[in-house]
């Protein structure tokens, strides 16, 4: 049968669509070029790679000790596994339920996970995407705990009702043998004792069940008998209950803080009693009560005392103090402080055998922001180094960038700088969570992910082949003054919190420039070094970018040379590192030039990394604090910074450190302005505070922007377009600038050769090219002015500018000129200066080789539609309607497979891409049915169809819009479960052997099998079959070559299981032949015996 091809069926209706329809057809007949256009609807498949950081929301955690595999489940229903560094895994229940507990099928690579909404999933784990074999819903019941014997395959379930139920694992049944609370508890209570908080078997007698109840009792149940052995009640409630491995002893956790060690034959009162944090009265009364001890482990080993360690406990009166968990050995008593609240812990134990010295060796931690690993075989217990990125939100993300392909050496170079910033005191030993195997990565690509902080700090992350590694940290604030104490606040007032949060970050590869918005209307470029220096003053300049017009020229009658700007007053270039005073105000006694941060007045020691070059903040204007920073640009080749909000635009020369460009926005139209805007003085309220921590559905475009991506709430505007909301007299004289772009190109329709220049777009849709008329190189560059004119060339477009790019004449993405990285704290040798400036393509000179014909095209997408503009002529070839009804949040011109696209991100969830410079429709799906605005502030493509975007406040989600990098992810992806031998079970020693002091075997299948209990109600639960067989295992693949493989793993298994077959029936001819020989040889031996001599 012919194979159903969606795409080919996709591109016939986009073809015909492009035939009647005005939004894909070419604004004007293209021109005859030779550009090719590889890309189609075949290259483009999108798919869910990898999730890094840390789990948001973590509930419940298990471990598997024998394959070194830990598991993490958290309440919004998703499983996080990890193995060795490297070996991370993702998986999502459909309900989106919380996950109350899990447990492992240990060396089976399967785990089971119970759910709030009361259903119970089995997860094939042999699988590099594990996928769900079977679920069992329950109906009547809540489940409230859940144990699973080592090496057994019935699972007992408590509930709220306090009834204890048995679940086949292989067939994910329930057994018709129930242990209910009245029978268990019998005449030990006059009341319901409770829901069911703990299940667990005796570690030397399978057939004998703890079961632990809420409020405090505990019945030992003899599962053969069908009875309460003994019966324990404590006064108080319990929390949760641990065995001695010789199942003589076990110890409660319960409510007032107390511990109870218990021997199993004398029921009537405690052995002992403990309050490890109770201050014990003078008078030898009960110790006063302390806070709830959640969680205990009771720990032998072989040459030495046991361990018992628990969490919480802790006296009332610590109030403040940090949550901890303490480590009881011997007489030593620690207590370990953490940084966040303590969801859950496992103590990591040398054996898997519950009969057994435990051996422990180390303590897994969970925190609700956090996992630590404690050595407990080294003195002062050290924690382990964690290999994993589970550190992404140490300071909340604010914003991020992506970068595939990026120069070879710069990985490298990162990670050099950033080895210099490990922390010490460290545990000398190997991470002890080893589990799986890395896959095989074929992209052999460098990619890098610099994360931007609310506290102002910088992350670079190695994300080459699918994996996530810290290569450095800088922290952008320790170029500001810090307040001393409280009171003494910075003049933060756009923003009540995280005056340094980033906003913006531009970064330049090749030449390894850095340039980070803040927050607070400031700008920092930086330049990276390999040495350390001292910054004796920081290099600042202040700005007054206005609103306001005061009758000046039209800025296209008149160049603006160096350091005469359209305002005067407003280019200020000192370069002092002290403030002007705080107290400086306008006439009328509003506050005036002053910048929200104060610059570091002492010498600054910055190491080997990013240094800062040169600090810019806008500065209050007339009692009106400076607009936050809505777009940035840097050029390392021209040696120029500009940046603009929604007052205008300001551009820096950061070699001279001068001001070069201050206008408003109104003013860069000059008389062509479309709206006729009149002049408007500025407002007088304030900006609201709060920046990047507040959502208000009514703000406009600019604050919609500025607001922070950790922000948790859902914004619904998303349904509608901003462009459409910008309908008042302030918020339309108000444009924002939205999009500016440094380039090498055409500027006017006359033009005959190109020449730098700034293309600026606007929040209306204005797209504007100011000429940038630059000193030759050398000791010039440094003393001669930049000249900054516009050129009158306005194009139009619907909604905000997002994005601008250009196209050679052979179709080819023209990157804008860089100036290559070289060491700035070295003195060079004249010629290779010479060498070097030599390579900047910066010369105002016609190039005698650029002439008319060599075309070039100018793609330009907004938040409604894309064009693409022929230069010089400015005529627009091609344009397409992106969305009538949403708006695009992100677009970025990428590479893909040698060529070039234009991908987008919108609003409603659809991620789509275009050829270029066609900009026909190569994908389009509806990849996130809600978007809120943490997505939409971080969602970003980069090259070799790579996406990502941070999925919730402390996790980033990557995702691949290629078809071979989709094909491929299955090789690539780490494999959790490999084949380990389980350890052998403990002797048991002659004496215990002869005496039967070992450990009992109990056969569970005779008890809780169909023939001895019958069957289970069937309203009490029911089975859904999964869909993680074999059908589940092989992912991604599509076309022929994937039907091929499913066909062959088909094959292949179906091979093995007959093989596996024949394997077993010879097993059994050879079981009963032996069982025939030695029962003629028993027949022989026997029969001429007579009665009494047997």
């Amino acid at each position: 049968m012919k194979k159903f091809n969606i795409r080919k069926v996709l591109d016939g209706l986009t073809a015909a669509a492009a035939a009647s329809s005005s939004s894909s057809q070419p604004c004007q007949r293209p021109p005859d070029s030779d550009i090719v256009e590889t890309l189609c609807s075949e290259h483009f498949q999108l798919c869910k790679t990898v999730r890094h950081g840390f789990p948001y929301q973590p509930s419940a955690m298990a471990f598997d000790p024998v394959q070194k595999i830990l598991a993490i489940g958290t309440q919004s229903g998703s499983l996080r596994l990890f193995g060795r560094p490297g070996v991370e895994c993702y998986c999502q229940h459909d309900s989106a339920a919380g996950v109350i507990q899990l447990q492992f099928l240990i060396n089976e690579g399967a785990l089971v996970s119970a759910l709030a909404d009361d259903t119970l999933h089995l997860w094939n784990l042999r699988q590099k995407r594990p996928a769900i074999l079977h679920s069992l819903k329950f109906n009547k019941e809540r489940i409230t705990f859940c144990h699973l014997p080592f090496q057994s395959k019935w699972l007992y379930v408590g509930t709220e009702r306090g009834n204890v139920h048995i679940v086949n694992v292989e067939s994910f049944t329930l057994s018709g043998y129930v242990i209910m609370w009245n029978k268990a508890i019998e005449l030990s209570s006059k009341t319901h004792p409770g829901l069911i908080v703990h299940i667990s078997d005796n570690p030397m007698d399978e057939g004998k069940l703890l079961i632990g109840f809420e409020s405090g009792t505990l019945v030992l149940w003899d599962l053969k008998s069908k009875k309460g052995e003994y019966r324990y009640s404590y006064d108080e409630a319990i929390h949760s209950v641990a065995w001695h491995h010789e199942g003589k002893q076990f110890v409660c956790s319960h409510s007032d803080g107390s511990l109870t060690i218990w021997n199993v034959k004398s029921p009537i009162k405690p052995a002992q009693i403990i309050t490890p944090h109770g201050k014990l009265p003078k008078d030898g009364k009960k110790a006063e009560p302390c806070k709830p001890i959640l969680k205990v482990e009771y720990r032998t080993c072989k040459s030495g005392d046991p361990f018992i360690i628990f969490s919480g406990g802790l006296s009332y009166d610590t109030v403040g103090r940090r949550p901890c968990l303490t480590v009881m050995h011997g007489k030593t008593t620690a207590v370990l402080e953490m940084d966040y609240p303590i969801v859950d812990f496992l103590t990591l134990c040398e054996t898997p055998y519950p009969s057994d010295f435990q051996e422990p060796y180390a303590v897994v931690v969970l925190l609700e922001k956090d996992l630590v690993v404690v050595d407990l075989g080294q003195n002062g217990y050290p924690i382990f180094e964690n290999p994993y990125p589970l550190d992404i939100h140490e300071s909340p993300v604010t914003c991020c960038e992506y970068f595939a392909d990026c120069p070879v050496d710069l990985i490298p170079a990162l990670y050099s700088v950033g080895a210099k910033q490990k922390r010490q005191g460290y545990s000398k030993k190997e991470w002890p969570i080893n589990g799986g195997n890395w896959g095989l990565g074929t992209q052999s690509y460098p990619e890098i992910i610099i994360t931007g902080h609310a506290d102002g700090s910088l992350k670079f992350w190695d994300a080459s082949a699918i994996t996530l590694q810290v290569l450095y940290k800088m922290k952008t604030s320790k170029v500001f003054e810090k307040s001393r104490n409280k009171e003494e606040k910075p003049n933060t007032d756009i923003v009540d919190e995280d005056p340094y949060a980033i906003q913006i970050i531009t970064w330049c590869p090749e030449s390894r420039m850095l340039c980070v918005a803040g927050v607070s209307a400031h700008v920092i470029v930086y330049k990276f070094s390999r040495q350390e220096v001292t910054t004796e003053a920081i290099q600042m300049l202040e700005i007054r970018l206005l609103y306001e017009i005061n009758d000046l020229d039209s800025p296209e009658t008149d160049q603006i040379p160096l350091g005469a700007p359209c305002q005067g007053p407003n280019s200020q270039t000192a370069n002092s590192q002290s403030h002007p005073s705080t107290s400086s105000s306008s006439s009328d006694g509003l506050r005036d030039n002053v910048p929200c941060l104060k610059i570091r007045s002492t010498p600054l020691k910055q190491g080997a990394g990013y240094q800062a070059e040169v600090v810019i903040q806008l500065v209050w204007v007339n009692g009106e604090p400076p607009q936050q920073i809505s777009s940035l640009a840097v050029n390392s080749s021209y040696g120029l910074l500009v940046f603009g909000n929604c007052n205008g635009i300001a551009m820096v020369d950061y070699i001279q450190k001068t001001v070069l460009l201050n206008l408003g926005t109104i003013e860069l139209y000059g008389s062509n302005d479309p709206y006729q805007r009149q002049p408007k003085s500025p407002r007088k309220t304030r900006q609201t505070s709060g920046g990047l921590c507040d959502i208000n559905e009514g703000s406009t475009n600019l604050d919609d922007r500025c607001k922070s991506p950790t922000s948790d709430v859902k914004d619904n505007s998303f349904s509608r377009s901003r462009s459409s909301s910008v309908t008042s007299i302030d918020k339309e004289s108000r444009e924002a600038i939205t999009a500016l772009h440094f380039c090498e190109t055409y500027t006017r329709k006359a033009d005959t050769c190109t020449s730098p220049c700034l293309w600026v777009g606007t929040t209306l849709g204005t797209v504007l090219v100011i000429v940038l008329n630059l000193p030759p190189g050398g000791d010039q560059r440094l003393t001669q002015p930049v000249i900054v004119s516009p050129s009158g060339t306005i194009l139009r477009l619907k909604g905000a500018i997002l994005r601008i790019a250009f196209l050679d004449t052979t179709g080819s993405l023209i990157n804008p000129a860089h100036e290559p990285w070289r060491e700035p704290n070295v003195q060079e040798e004249k010629d290779d200066k010479d060498k070097c400036r030599k390579l900047r393509p910066v010369s105002v000179s016609p190039s005698s080789s650029q002439e008319i014909n060599e075309t070039q095209y100018a793609v330009i997408c907004s938040e409604k539609q894309a064009k693409v503009i022929s230069l010089p002529s400015q005529n627009c070839i091609y344009k397409h309607n992106i969305t009538e009804t949403s708006f695009v949040l992100r677009a970025d011109i990428v590479g893909l497979n040698g060529s070039i696209c234009l991908a987008c991100f919108c609003a409603n969830g659809h991620i789509m891409t275009f050829s270029l410079p066609s900009l026909r429709p190569l994908l389009d799906v509806n990849y996130l049915p809600l978007t809120d605005m943490r997505i939409a502030r971080t969602f970003c493509f980069t090259n070799n169809g790579q996406a990502l975007y941070l999925v919730s406040p402390t996790e980033i989600q990557r995702i691949t819009y290629s078809q071979s990098t989709c094909e491929n992810l299955q090789e690539m992806l780490g494999e959790l479960f490999t084949p380990v031998e389980t350890p052998e079970a403990p002797n048991r020693g002659f004496f215990k052997g002869l005496f039967g002091g070992g450990a009992q075997s109990l056969d569970r299948e005779e008890l809780f099998g169909e023939s001895a209990a019958g069957k289970a109600s069937r309203s009490l639960a029911q089975h859904i079959p999964g869909t993680g067989g074999i059908e589940g295992v092989k992912g991604a693949a599509s076309g022929v070559a994937g039907e091929l493989a499913r066909a062959r793993i088909a094959l292949d298994e179906r091979g093995q299981k007959l093989s596996e077959l024949e394997e077993r029936t010879a097993a059994m001819l050879y079981s009963a032949d032996t069982f025939s020989k030695h029962a003629h040889e028993m027949m022989l031996k026997c029969k001429d015996k007579k009665w009494y001599q047997f």
